[in-house]
């Protein structure tokens, strides 16, 4: 009776549903301005303050992994990634983003 609940709980975990796969891109759209938001008329533009880009993406895409400041234009002293989508910051303000062999603004090569 043991192994059956064992497996009963090995099927009903592979019920919960899987996130989705590419929710950045669904969610942000890069583009030449920053950051458009899916389904809004609401935009995540370059100059923001980095607290007003990296808390609603954190909110919405859970935490950010940093990368490292490799090849980085000066100014650069902070890079996050969410999935594929970098984005890249000064101290003042959001700078740039990169994806999938695309990117805008300034980064980090």
């Amino acid at each position: 009776m043991r192994a059956g609940a064992v497996a009963l709980a090995l099927v009903a975990a592979g019920c919960v549903a899987a996130p989705p796969q590419d929710r950045v891109s669904t969610l942000f759209l890069p583009d030449a301005g920053g950051l458009a938001v899916s389904g809004s008329p609401l935009r995540v533009d370059f100059g923001r303050a980095p607290d007003g880009v990296i808390a609603p993406l954190t909110r919405e895409l859970g935490p950010p992994r940093a990368v490292p400041l490799t090849a980085c234009p000066p100014g650069i002293v902070r890079q996050l990634a969410w999935d594929d989508l970098v984005l890249s910051f000064t101290r003042e303000q959001f700078v740039g983003w990169r994806q999938a062999g695309a990117a805008a603004g300034q980064t980090c090569a």
